[in-house]
């Protein structure tokens, strides 16, 4: 038996899990099925020979694995960016003077976008990956037309777009940690994040600004708020 000491060439079970990119419950079963060669410390946990993982592996990993299988959808997104609103950065001012109904729009805005991003990012081809960021932004720049529309500055309209950003960015990095990426895989999808978003951010702001080229010259916008209230008298 290998000494209870940390050992490089034994694994505990979150190191293992990670390594295989399988979740420690599956790797539990594996262990009780005799399908692992793993030992018990006198305190009660887990170790796994390293070089039996490895051999699970495939020989010649050409691709990282999907964000997809390690469970990475634009709900969850959605998700982690309510409870960042919640639990940290009070709601930016202007939100408040929408009406549930354009909060929805923008919520529905946010989301089209994350679905093409992850599409991109997954994209087995460059040919595909092009196609659906390309999809993402028409979707951005429509993001812009609509922030337009509701009376929100560029300014307001580009704060509302980097608060996509940050959960967008952190439930990466978590996909990533989760299914076992390596270094260079890591840094890689990253990289290719931070290019994407760039250019939706540049097809919003074009979308914020073509919404008011036609109004130049035609005075002060309306509020978000002011135009809510005159929309839902004229309904």
């Amino acid at each position: 038996m290998p000494s209870t000491r940390r050992d490089p060439d034994w694994l505990g079970l979150s190191e293992a899990s990670r390594l295989l990119g399988v979740s420690p419950a599956t790797l539990r079963r594996w262990s009780n099925a005799g399908r692992l060669r793993v030992f018990t410390t006198p305190g009660g946990h887990r170790r796994f020979s390293r070089s039996a993982l490895e051999r699970l592996l495939p020989a010649d990993r050409s691709r990282r694995p999907t964000l997809g299988s390690a469970g990475l959808t634009p709900t969850q997104i959605a998700r982690t960016y309510r409870r960042a609103s919640r639990e940290g950065a009070p709601e930016l001012p202007w939100v408040l003077t929408l009406s549930d109904d354009q909060r929805m729009l923008f919520r529905e805005r946010g989301q089209l976008l994350a679905a093409g991003l992850l599409q991109h990012l997954d994209a087995p081809e460059p040919e595909s990956a092009a196609h659906h960021l390309k999809e993402a932004a028409v979707n951005a720049t429509e993001y812009g037309r609509v922030a337009a529309g509701l009376g929100l500055s560029l300014s307001q309209t580009v704060e509302g777009f980097l608060r996509f950003r940050m959960p967008f960015h952190q439930e990466l990095a978590v996909a990533a940690r989760r299914r076992g990426f390596d270094t260079a895989e890591t840094t890689g999808l990253l990289e290719a994040a931070e290019r994407a978003m760039d250019r939706l951010l540049v097809a919003t702001m074009t979308g914020h600004s073509v919404a008011l080229a036609p109004r130049s010259g035609r005075g002060r916008r309306e509020p978000a708020a002011a135009l809510s209230t005159r929309q839902g008298s004229q309904s």
